[in-house]
């Protein structure tokens, strides 16, 4: 992973903005989910979004868009089916016949997309490729529920990712990855004019219970030791779990994103924003090991230990 960029929309929410539409407050909303503002598209798409954080990425990668050659987005909320958002993306920044497609695995989809960016490489498929989580969770937002509209955001994130030469450190570890499918009610966006909708306190449990050790795994098949991490990035869904999951891993010297409090939760987008900020702000050293871990709808989860750009 050689360089990171992201997206966010102009517009910010806050938490009193919301409290003008349903019965809520932002004493409620700090203290249940941690979230104070989020960023609300209005007129751009989640193409556009990716194709932004996309183009930051590769801007700072010091590539040129005619050496990449696979594009992979992960996203559960492009509205339209076909063409894919990859093909969108590449025809924005000009990419010249990648591969190119969609993952949808919803919050942990960033970390599917990488671990299969991850493994083309390896199998020499692909050389230089651009990862991105994109969402437009306010088009499937809810707005008279005060149980779900609080919670979601619109950004997104992006990595450049290139193979390494045969004598070249791995920066990429071993994806941890898989799901709960018989529990795949939990979070949904279903039918034709769909709003997310959510199992609030089964999603809390099953992330506060199972998750760390199978953030561990990604740790010892990166043959990492917890102690060494130098930033922990899950999934921004909610700053308890955030704050529950870390207790568990014992990582005392690792960074923990905490984005979830400016951005509310941008599923897929979620754990690239996160990190793109966090190496922007200069919080984590260049070469240091940062453990991604996604989770969420399906029920999926995927992790990697990765080195910081």
């Amino acid at each position: 992973m050689i360089a990171l960029g992201h997206y966010q929309p102009s517009r910010v929410v806050t938490n009193d903005d919301l409290a003008q539409i349903v019965d809520t407050n932002d004493t409620w909303i700090r203290e249940r989910v941690g979230i104070v503002t989020r960023r609300i598209a209005d007129t751009e798409t989640v193409a556009d979004m990716a194709a932004a954080a996309a183009d930051k990425a590769l801007a700072n990668s010091g590539l040129a868009a005619a050496d990449i050659d696979l594009v992979v987005v992960a996203t559960c909320s492009a509205v339209d089916r076909s063409p894919n958002t990859a093909c969108r993306v590449a025809a924005k920044l000009g990419i010249d016949a990648p591969g190119a497609f969609d993952v949808n695995t919803a919050c942990s989809g960033f970390s599917y997309a990488l671990g299969t960016v991850d493994h083309a490489l390896r199998a020499g498929a692909a050389r230089n490729a651009i990862v991105i989580g994109a969402e437009k969770l306010s088009d499937f937002t809810d707005w008279t529920d005060r149980s779900t509209c609080i919670l979601f955001g619109d950004a997104a994130g992006a990595a450049v990712v290139t193979a390494t030469g045969a004598d070249e450190p791995d920066g990429i570890g071993p994806v941890v990855w898989g799901s709960v499918p018989e529990r795949s009610e939990a979070v949904r966006i279903e039918g034709w004019r769909p709003y997310i909708q959510q199992e609030g306190q089964s999603v809390f449990r099953w992330a506060t219970t199972a998750l760390a050790p199978l953030a561990l795994q990604a740790c010892e098949r990166a043959g990492i030791a917890p102690s060494e991490i130098a930033a922990f990035v899950p999934h921004q869904a909610n700053l308890r779990i955030i704050e529950g999951i870390a207790k568990r891993l014992d990582m005392p010297q690792a960074v923990i994103a905490k984005d979830i409090v400016e951005s509310g939760n941008t599923s897929a987008a979620s754990v690239p924003l996160a990190l793109s900020k966090l190496v922007e702000r200069r919080e984590v050293p260049s070469g240091a090991p940062v453990l991604l871990f996604g989770f969420g709808g399906g029920l999926t989860y995927a992790g990697q230990v990765v080195r910081c750009p």
